[in-house]
């Protein structure tokens, strides 16, 4: 009876091991889940649906919040914010059990040992994963930007091929109403059967290249849906109508702007602040760690209690230096790339924003000059074949310069909007509006 007393505590540590501890949070850890909970009330509750009426803001934050990336990114960021509590979490305790028997049990030694890291080491390695935690969301930011933008740079293509079938199913009314007018001259002798050929020659080619177009639409479909996030199955989805704004870009304040919120360069500052906390973790590294614990002689009367303590010997001096200096490199390396990136952004925004001023003043020349004077340079060649005056290759010179700068017009406005979702979202990094990120960093460029 004395010895089952004697191995109740063991049982009740038992117990009390099953029933599980919790560690203590640290601030970062606190910070990490604050914000993880934040964004995940945004990104997982109230899925939007693309309806037949969606606007284009709507097909934004549909790609955003379904698209396969952003979702993996963000769960690599929810399992990285799991990785601060695993850091800083002691190691699990051992039970032990020892038995010395030969014709009878002679000593029955239950024992409890736990390994007990160094004075701050856990802190230092929570540290360093909560550094790698920020920068995972920082990759989920430039996920969501990504798919924003690939949502854009699918979308004006298809909205601008439609706009081209338009123009082109319009040239072929032009070129029938001119075959008839030729027919007619013809006919009265004014004209001879080459211009109705030319006519039905212009009119042919026409056709095929708005043939050509209408197939590429499947082509440019697809993109959009995939840019969406939906499977090629899914039933092709309403392509919204485009809004269109005039945007003043103010090249200092979208540049300071970029150089501030840019997810890509946020995401190297934070790569650098993993660095710092490695090379904290480094330091801590020739401190020893301890293991306590004790066994107790249930066996032995009165009952033996025999403590347990030892402790690691960093004594490999070049191991410790080659860690230190592992880590110092990284974070030169780090600090080196977010230098580069910086580089890069400037150049990129110097290039983004001149095509965007190129397309303006390409817009401007067409709008108000080249095309009115297109429309009526071929009414004046029509009126002028009509009358005898020209010869029916004016005309069609004339109609052809006219469907070239309607053609222009659509490709610079093409260009211009690719360019300007591009500098906005990848480059300035200003997000979509109700995007699944955290809020309170964003701040938007002035139009």
């Amino acid at each position: 009876m004395k010895s089952i007393q004697q191995l109740i505590w063991p049982g009740v540590a038992v117990a009390l091991l099953a029933a599980g501890c919790s560690g203590i949070q640290t601030p970062g850890e606190k910070n990490a889940r604050h914000d993880l909970a934040q964004v995940g009330g945004q990104f997982q509750t109230n899925l939007p649906v693309l309806s037949a009426n969606a606007t284009m803001r709507d097909a934004v934050i549909f790609a955003v919040r379904n698209h396969p990336q952003v979702v993996a990114a963000y769960a690599d960021w929810a399992a990285s914010v799991e990785n601060i509590t695993i850091a800083r979490s002691l190691p699990d305790p051992k039970l032990t059990f020892e038995l010395y028997a030969d014709d009878a049990i002679r000593q029955l030694m239950p024992g409890f040992m736990a390994d007990i890291p160094g004075p701050t080491k856990l802190r230092a390695r929570a540290d360093a994963a909560s550094a790698e935690s920020r920068a995972k969301y920082y990759q989920f930011k430039s996920a969501v930007q990504q798919a924003a933008f690939a949502v854009e740079k699918s979308y004006y293509p298809l909205y601008f091929l439609d706009a081209k079938l338009d123009v082109n199913r319009q040239m072929l009314g032009l070129l029938g109403s001119l075959e008839v007018s030729a027919r007619a001259q013809n006919e009265v002798g004014r004209a001879t059967l080459q211009d109705v050929l030319q006519a039905q020659i212009e009119e042919e080619k026409l056709r095929t290249q708005t043939v050509d177009l209408e197939d590429s639409r499947h082509v440019l479909m697809a993109q959009f849906k995939a840019a969406l996030g939906l499977s090629g199955d899914q039933p092709n989805p309403t392509v919204p109508a485009a809004v269109f704004t005039e945007t003043n870009l103010d090249d200092p304040e979208w540049l300071a702007l970029a150089l501030k919120q840019n997810p890509r360069l946020k995401e190297m500052e934070a790569e650098i602040r993993v660095a710092d906390t490695a090379i904290r973790v480094a330091q801590k590294e020739k401190i020893p760690d301890f293991t306590a614990g004790g066994r107790v002689d249930v066996k032995a009367n009165p009952v033996l209690w025999n403590p347990q303590f030892s402790m690691t010997l960093p004594i490999w001096r070049d191991k410790l230096k080659a860690e230190l200096s592992a880590a110092q490199n990284g974070k030169r390396a780090a600090t080196a790339r977010l230098s580069a990136e910086q580089l890069n952004l400037v150049a990129d925004f110097a290039e983004k924003t001149y095509t965007v001023r190129e397309a303006n003043r390409e817009l401007l020349l067409l709008r108000e000059r080249l095309l009115p004077r297109a429309r009526q340079s071929l009414e004046v060649a029509r009126a002028a074949y009509l009358s005898g005056q020209v010869g029916f290759l004016n005309v069609i010179d004339a109609e052809r310069s006219l469907l070239g700068f309607q053609l222009d017009e659509i490709g610079a406005q093409t260009q211009r909007e690719v360019t300007l979702a591009e500098l906005r979202l990848i480059i300035v990094g200003t997000p979509p509006e109700k995007a699944p990120v955290l809020q309170a960093e964003n701040s938007k460029p002035a139009h």
